[in-house]
C-alpha cells in the first residue's frame, strides 16, 4: 500500500504543462484504467469486510454505516459499492474486467442494480444461463458506450418475463431530495419509461418556450429553471391539495429590521422547509406575496398576529398583465403566467402598490432587478432596461 501511495505522489508531482495533447490523452486513458482497478479492489475489499462484519471492530453494525461515517461517502455511493461487491461473486467475467480496469464502477453497478438475488433466482427457475449474459455484458462494457450496457441488461430483464403482465410503473418510481447546509437541495429520481416521458415533455415545453436572446445557460441550467417554473406555476394556480385548510405556498420568516434594511443581509431569513436565505432574496419574494405581521415577546413567544395582507391584489395583477403581457426585461418576453408583479419602488421604501409602480418580471429577471439591474417605463409606454452601470440594454439597431 505504501508503494501505491508513493506512485500516486510521483504522479501528482508531474508537470502537465510539458505534455503534448497526445501524451495528455494517453495519461488520461491510463488513469481511468487505474481508477477502475482501484475501484474494483475497493469493492472486493468492502465485500469481504461486509461478509466478516469487520465494521463491528469500530462499533458499527454494517460496512455501509462505516463507509458513510468513516470514509465520508454519500449513502448512495456506499450502497453502490456494497451492491457491486455482492454482484462480483455471481458474474466472474465482469469481475475480471473490473479488476483489469476495462469495466468501470458505474458499469458494474448497472448490472448489480438490475440483477439482484430475486432476479438471479427467477433466472434459475426459468433455466436462463446467467454465464452467457455475464460474458456478453463484460464484452459490451469493455468496448461499447455506457448506454449500450444499459440496453444489454434490459435484454436480460425482458428475457426474465417476455410475456408476463405489464408491471406497475409506480413500483420503481423514486424521488429523493437532500437539503444541504446552505439551504440548497440536491435531488435524484428514478422513473419508468412513461413517467420519464411525461416529465421530459413537461420540462421540454418550458425550456423551448423560454429561449431569450443571448441565453448562455447550459442545458442542465435550463432544465432546472424549467422544473422550478413548473412548480411555481402549479403553486400559483391554487389547484394543489389543501393541507390543514392552507394552500401550499412558499413561507419566509424575517425580522422587520432586516426586511426594511437595504443591505443584502446574508442569512437573515428562513424558509418553511428550513433553508436560510438573504434579506435581499426575502425582499424579492415580498414583492408579490402575502405579508403577515407577528409580534414576538422577549422569550420568543408570539404576542400578536396580524391578518394576512396580499401585497398585489388579484385585480391589480390582471391590470398589469393586460398592460405588459409578458416579462418586460429587454429581450425576454416570458409569458405573464411565469411572472411576478415587481414594485419599481419597493413598498418597503414607500413605493405605491399601483399600476404605475408595477412591472411584470419572470423569476430570472426579477432576481436581476433586485441585484442592480433596473427597468423603467418611459412616457411613451415603452419599457427600458438598464444595467447596474446605468447603460441601457438595447435590442436591435440603436434608436
Amino acid at each position: 500500500m505504501s508503494e501505491l501511495l508513493s506512485a500516486l505522489d510521483a504522479l501528482a508531482a508531474d508537470d502537465l504543462h510539458g505534455l503534448s495533447d497526445g501524451q495528455m490523452l494517453d495519461r488520461t486513458a491510463l488513469l481511468v484504467q487505474v481508477v477502475n482497478r482501484a475501484s474494483a479492489e475497493l469493492t472486493r475489499t468492502v465485500r469481504r469486510a461486509d461478509t466478516v462484519q469487520a465494521a463491528e471492530h469500530d462499533g458499527l453494525k454494517s460496512m455501509r454505516s462505516w463507509l458513510i461515517g468513516h470514509a465520508r461517502l454519500s449513502a448512495s455511493d456506499a450502497s453502490r459499492i456494497l451492491r457491486s461487491g455482492r454482484a462480483l461473486e455471481h458474474f466472474p467475467a465482469l469481475a475480471a474486467g473490473f479488476a483489469e480496469g476495462s469495466v468501470t464502477a458505474a458499469q458494474m453497478d448497472v448490472v448489480a442494480a438490475a440483477v439482484g438475488e430475486r432476479e438471479r433466482a427467477r433466472a434459475e427457475e426459468q433455466g436462463i444461463d446467467l454465464a452467457a449474459f455475464d460474458q456478453a455484458w463484460a464484452q459490451v462494457a469493455a468496448v461499447a458506450p455506457h448506454q449500450s450496457l444499459v440496453a444489454a441488461v434490459q435484454a436480460f430483464e425482458d428475457a426474465l418475463d417476455p410475456d408476463g403482465p405489464e408491471p406497475d410503473p409506480t413500483e420503481g418510481r423514486r424521488l429523493t431530495i437532500a437539503k444541504h447546509a446552505d439551504g440548497s437541495v440536491t435531488g435524484r429520481f428514478d422513473l419508468d419509461a412513461v413517467g420519464g416521458e411525461k416529465v421530459q415533455a413537461a420540462i421540454e415545453s418550458m425550456v423551448q418556450a423560454d429561449r431569450p436572446r443571448g441565453d448562455e445557460r447550459t442545458r442542465a441550467q435550463q432544465n432546472a429553471d424549467a422544473l422550478v417554473q413548473l412548480c411555481d406555476n402549479q403553486l400559483a394556480s391554487g389547484d394543489l391539495p389543501i393541507l390543514r385548510t392552507v394552500k401550499p405556498h412558499v413561507v419566509v420568516g424575517i425580522d422587520l429590521d432586516d426586511l426594511v434594511d437595504p443591505a443584502t443581509g446574508a442569512g437573515a431569513a428562513s424558509t418553511g422547509f428550513g433553508a436560510t436565505i438573504s434579506a435581499a432574496r426575502a425582499r424579492y419574494l415580498a414583492c408579490d406575496g402575502s405579508i403577515s405581521r407577528i409580534v414576538m415577546g422577549p422569550d420568543g413567544v408570539p404576542l400578536d398576529l396580524g391578518r394576512d395582507h396580499r401585497v398585489v391584489t388579484p385585480g391589480l395583477r390582471k391590470a398589469v398583465e393586460r398592460r405588459d403581457k409578458s416579462c418586460v426585461f429587454a429581450g425576454c418576453g416570458a409569458p405573464s403566467w411565469w411572472c411576478d408583479v415587481h414594485h419599481l419602488i419597493h413598498w418597503l421604501h414607500g413605493g405605491e402598490t399601483s399600476l404605475q409602480n408595477s412591472a411584470l418580471l419572470c423569476e430570472r429577471h426579477h432576481t436581476k432587478v433586485h441585484h442592480g439591474f433596473r427597468v423603467q417605463r418611459d412616457p411613451g409606454g415603452r419599457w427600458r432596461t438598464y444595467r447596474p452601470d446605468d447603460t441601457e440594454i438595447l435590442i436591435g439597431p440603436p434608436l
